[in-house]
């Protein structure tokens, strides 16, 4: 679908922009929830896909290069083909959701694990369903994908399938990978940091790196900015990475072969299942009463879930 790029800066245009933001970046700080269902479901996904794909390094180059006169001009059209006037509202808008978000998580994660675990396990194993409903498994290849898919997830959750590296490593390659499910219908990009274990890190770390500029604001010492802010800089670094790359080779993969891929991406999910459960692991044993509190709040989970399938009608991952 094409859209009409325009140099005229409407400020209703910029607020619903940031509102759309608003709602995309909360959905994707919960595991579950993807931002691309929220953009299917408000409309704006097929202008999302033109804008992202349209930044390309070579563009990014030419508005660079647009300090010297004479390429201005060429400037001005690359950030009209980028539709930045779209992009960087939507950018602040998730942005804004997700450092809410990541601030709470941050608070329960240390206070209430077994609550906040347990009600992602639901919402993951919920959406899952959800999204099965959508998919047609009618041939041998379909199998295979849907059993790669949530093979590889167990594994990757088992910490039987390690990451390269470490520290820094993982970080950019986190938010190269989780950047790119943003954009997806069904995957949620904060699902696949829970896979990779970083959610939770990545989450205290921003939330510490938000306080620790407010308190610089105030008079406080910029050292405290240094390191949440180092990470923040590498995720962030690793999810420009990722829309330049992995978020085309999946696109690609949707074009070619779009029933396989769908079945693997979803049954990523499907795998994800238990990844929550070991953060509960971490602090607490697995009594009779930890098993149950964690079932009633993948409940919960499940059920808020379900409720918002029927009231937007239905997921669908494509």
């Amino acid at each position: 679908m094409e859209y009409e790029r325009t140099d005229v800066v409407d400020r209703v245009e910029l607020l619903r922009a940031y509102a759309y933001g608003l709602c995309m970046g909360a959905a994707d700080a919960l595991p579950g929830v993807s931002g691309g269902t929220v953009a299917l479901l408000l409309g704006f996904y097929g202008r999302l896909i033109a804008a992202v794909t349209a930044f390309t390094p070579g563009r990014a180059l030419t508005v660079l290069r647009g300090y010297r006169p004479e390429r201005r001009s060429q400037a001005r059209d690359a950030l009209l083909e980028m539709d930045l006037q779209f992009l960087l509202p939507l950018g602040v808008g998730m942005v804004t959701a997700v450092v809410f978000i990541a601030d709470i998580v941050s608070s329960l994660a240390s206070s209430h694990p077994v609550a906040l675990f347990g009600f992602f396990t639901g919402l993951i194993a919920a959406s899952a369903v959800a999204l099965y409903r959508s998919l047609e498994i009618t041939s041998a290849s379909h199998v295979v994908a849907g059993l790669a898919g949530a093979g590889l997830a167990l594994l990757v959750a088992a910490d039987i399938v390690e990451l390269p590296g470490s520290g820094g490593v993982v970080i950019f390659l986190a938010g190269a990978v989780a950047i790119s499910a943003m954009i997806l219908p069904g995957i949620s990009g904060s699902l696949i940091l829970i896979l990779l274990g970083q959610y939770v890190f990545l989450s205290g770390e921003l939330s510490a790196f938000v306080h620790a500029v407010a308190d610089l604001v105030g008079g406080g010492s910029p050292a405290a900015v240094v390191d949440p802010g180092t990470t923040v800089a590498l995720f962030v670094a690793g999810g420009i990475v990722g829309l330049v790359t992995i978020a085309r080779v999946v696109r690609a993969a949707l074009a070619r072969h779009r029933s396989v891929t769908l079945i693997f991406l979803v049954s990523l999910i499907a795998g994800s299942v238990p990844a929550p459960l070991h953060n509960i692991g971490e602090t607490h044993a697995w009594t009779a009463e930890t098993m149950g509190l964690t079932a009633a709040w993948a409940v919960l989970g499940a059920v808020v879930l379900f409720a918002l399938e029927y009231l937007v009608g239905g997921f669908d991952p494509e």
